[in-house]
């Protein structure tokens, strides 16, 4: 039997990846814990015959090798059966055979790509975007950054002089590729706020997201095809192995390769095709998994190789945040007045049917401002309240605290503070130390090494990153401009005393439709 492009792509690409549940992914059970050292694995895999199938598939690109990559799926095709063009820039693979357990040694940090410098934000992000989709993003090579290596690649196979650098015209082809892929999949690199993994998603094939229980799922409207990421914490990389090799039952296995950071299996889940990736880091497993029906191998096959560029479980530097909009979404606020006015991210607050400040009861949404991305709650009759004095001191760039209360899932259920390290670069940007889940943290406190207020912490999704893509992933939004934002609403601010930070912080809930 053949499992198809995508189920090869992950063949070549052993190491990270998220388990999905959605439509025909039972719900994952919970990882049993082990702290034994990883065996060697090698399965022997059924021959099966080729079956046969239209030309348009059997010249489907596979995926290229390369560090920190693996695949997502597409989901339900648009109206038209007129499969997608591809870009020119996709290109074939060797197919790896066999399950060998190999040392895969740890890539080391590429410093920051200025192979892109000069060229407008916007321009800036799609080219990105095509060379994840070209599969020519797979990381530093020759000492070059992962950017320039991208470019180097790419000029390479367009039988161009290889600098590193993008003419005018390259520069345009790949700007008018990425729009393309755009308008035909709905192609967008994004970081799931749940998990912390960067991932590719044609997002017109897979439009619906949805929590999942270790992760995210994203899934076209009957599931024909489905991606789900997940996060397991406390769980050895060959107990996961194990167990995602036997659950769900119906599960045949058609490849599998354990590596001493990664895992890779791939074959037939009822009548479906499904393959899962993930690898290991810090105590964790991250990876994903990927379903979808036989009939829809010609049209995922042109997305494979983008999704497997794009994922990466650690990222380096963030992506814009997928948009999620779910039924129930958990961010943090800060109160800033005795009489129960709180000040979060607007995104926190937007759209909600109820807004709950959890411990104080409903919160009433009093204004927002769409520029800075802030939004005001006030509770009311809530009595004495910590209050959080807001400086007048402008922040300065370097080593800063994030304080907030993450996602219920990330924490059993309970609502405990958590610090997150990270820098301010340019006076706005938020960089993390290490790439950990957002979701529940969008209105944090940002502290600098003092523990002094410096504002709060915005997420930005990839619809408004498009919009303006100068805007960073994390954003600080200033105590100052919160300030002028809070007076502009007649809230009256402590100056001095009355809380800090920690003391102010409240878990918000809201609640749609």
């Amino acid at each position: 039997m053949r499992c198809g492009p995508i189920l090869v792509m992950f063949a070549l690409l052993v190491g990270s990846g998220p388990a999905p549940a959605q439509v025909g992914l039972p719900s994952a059970a919970p990882y049993p814990v082990e702290t034994t050292k990883h065996k060697a694995v090698r399965h022997h895999h059924r021959a099966h015959k080729p079956e046969a199938r239209p030309a348009a598939q059997a010249s489907a690109p596979k995926p290229a090798p390369h560090t920190e990559t693996a695949t997502a799926a597409p989901a339900k095709p648009e109206p038209t059966k007129t499969e997608p063009a591809r870009s020119r820039t996709s290109k074939a693979a060797p197919v790896e055979t066999g399950s060998v357990k190999t040392d895969a040694p740890k890539p080391a940090a590429a410093p920051p790509s200025d192979a892109l410098a000069g060229i407008p934000a916007g321009a800036r992000m799609k080219i990105r975007q095509e060379l994840f989709w070209s599969g020519d993003y797979g990381g530093a090579a020759n000492g070059d950054d992962p950017m320039t290596a991208a470019i180097k690649k790419f000029q390479k196979r367009n039988r161009a002089k290889v600098t590193g650098t993008l003419t005018d015209e390259q520069r345009a082809e790949l700007v008018a590729a990425a729009n393309r892929h755009a308008r035909e999949y709905g192609w967008r690199v994004v970081v799931d706020p749940a998990t912390g993994i960067r991932i590719g998603l044609p997002t017109k094939l897979v439009p619906d997201a949805h929590d999942a229980e270790h992760g995210t799922r994203w899934s076209s409207a009957h599931g024909e095809v489905q991606v789900e990421t997940f996060r397991v914490k406390n769980a050895s990389l060959e107990a996961v192995f194990e167990r995602e090799k036997k659950h769900p039952k119906t599960r045949t296995i058609e490849r599998s390769t354990l590596k001493d950071d990664g895992f890779y299996i791939s074959g037939m889940q009822g009548l479906k095709y499904f393959a899962v990736r993930a690898k290991a880091r810090d105590g964790e497993v991250r990876g994903f998994t990927i379903l979808y029906d036989q009939m829809m191998e010609g049209i995922v096959a042109p997305a494979v190789v983008a999704m497997a560029s794009a994922f990466s479980p650690f990222p380096q530097a963030l992506a814009p945040f997928a948009a999620l909009e779910k039924k129930v979404e958990y961010g943090t606020g800060l109160i800033v007045s005795a009489a129960g006015d709180i000040v979060t991210a607007r995104k926190v607050a937007q759209d909600c049917q109820v807004i709950v400040a959890d411990g104080l009861g409903n919160a009433e949404r009093v204004a927002e401002d769409k520029q800075h991305g802030l939004a005001l709650l006030r509770v009311y009759g809530a009595g004495k309240l910590p209050v959080l004095p807001l400086p007048r001191a402008a922040a300065q760039a370097g080593d800063i605290t994030l304080i907030g209360i993450p996602d219920p899932k990330e924490q059993g259920g309970a609502k405990r503070l958590k610090e997150v390290k990270a820098r301010l670069v340019g006076g706005q940007a938020i960089e993390l130390h290490q790439p950990v889940p957002t979701a529940g943290l969008p209105g944090a406190a940002a502290l600098d090494a003092q523990g002094h207020f410096l504002g709060v912490m915005e997420t930005r999704n990839f619809v408004l990153a498009s919009a303006d893509p100068d805007v960073p992933p994390l954003r600080l939004v200033p105590a100052a401009v919160i300030r002028d934002f809070l007076k502009a609403h007649h809230v009256a601010l402590a100056d001095k005393g009355g809380g800090d930070a920690r003391a102010a912080a409240i878990r918000i809930i809201c609640v749609r439709k």
